[in-house]
């Protein structure tokens, strides 16, 4: 692919690119992402980085892991970010490379200003964050005009890896129509109860996406009031979106990942049509 008239930005030694992978599709990079890989010195990477990704890193590129799984033993934030520091004051081009976004719930920010207070120059490089581009693989927009006009992300845990204590769980259940929760299937059955005995519907949908935008993604439709006993008896494993609103209905349309096998897709699955017609 010859991108030469794109101008792509030359990666300088001594600088940090702060990337995201995108959601897991290695078609979902940018090209400012691949550029990056094809001029690395030194690649740090996350967990959730796919092996059809690295595989895109220049051959003379250093691989270095710093990935965290909850309840295994992970590198310490401020050792990668210090880590950074240390290869860039070797002189290395250091892409610091992470799955979605890399300031969307990746602490990337915290990177970043640990870059600045040492005085290492950077770049930030988006990527698709899960929560929109594992959303569009499983069939569910983010907002559509039929069913919600604002979506709020948030995660499943905090630093301490408890359910966030600095959400207003009462509020965001009766204020937010549409709900996506990075990881949290650990933490589930308060946040289903949460939202619960905030005012939500136990027959309002929920949607459960693993491993999103691969091949193996698996994606379990649900209601909220038995959506934690669906997973624990379906097996679904992290990293998995969750997803909680009516747009969850609209999969039944919008699945084009099913419809590729032979899924049959449903054209009004909301009802709306015969109401635009009454109207």
């Amino acid at each position: 692919m010859n991108v030469e008239h794109l101008n792509l930005p030359q990666f300088e030694p001594g600088w940090v690119w702060l990337a995201g992978a995108g959601p897991g599709d290695p078609g979902l990079l940018t090209l400012h992402a691949l550029n990056a890989l094809h001029q690395a010195d030194v690649l740090v990477y996350d967990a959730l980085v796919g092996d059809d990704v690295l595989s895109m890193v220049n051959e003379n590129c250093q691989l270095e892991y710093a990935g965290k799984r909850g309840g295994r033993p992970s590198p310490k934030q401020p050792d990668i970010s210090n880590r950074l520091v240390q290869l860039a004051k070797e002189g290395k081009r250091v892409l610091r490379l992470k799955g979605g976004d890399p300031l969307v719930f990746g602490r990337g920010g915290e990177e970043a200003l640990t870059l600045v207070e040492a005085g290492i120059p950077f770049r930030i490089i988006p990527g698709i964050s899960a929560g929109v581009g594992g959303l569009a693989y499983a069939g569910i927009p983010s907002t559509h005009r039929d069913t919600n006009h604002a979506v709020t992300f948030l995660t499943g845990h905090s630093a301490s890896g408890n359910v966030p204590d600095t959400i207003d769980w009462k509020s965001l259940a009766k204020g937010s129509p549409v709900i996506v929760i990075y990881m949290a299937l650990k933490h589930l059955p308060l946040i289903q109860q949460r939202l619960l005995d905030g005012g939500r519907s136990s027959n309002e949908p929920v949607a459960i996406i693993r491993n999103a935008t691969l091949d193996d993604q698996e994606v379990l439709e649900t209601q909220l009031g038995r959506c934690a006993e669906d997973v624990e008896k379906s097996g679904i494993k992290p990293p998995a979106m969750i997803v909680i609103g009516e747009v969850v209905r609209l999969r039944a349309a919008l699945d084009w990942v099913g419809a590729l096998s032979g899924k049959v897709l449903t054209a009004d699955p909301l009802g709306t049509r015969n109401k635009d017609l009454a109207g």
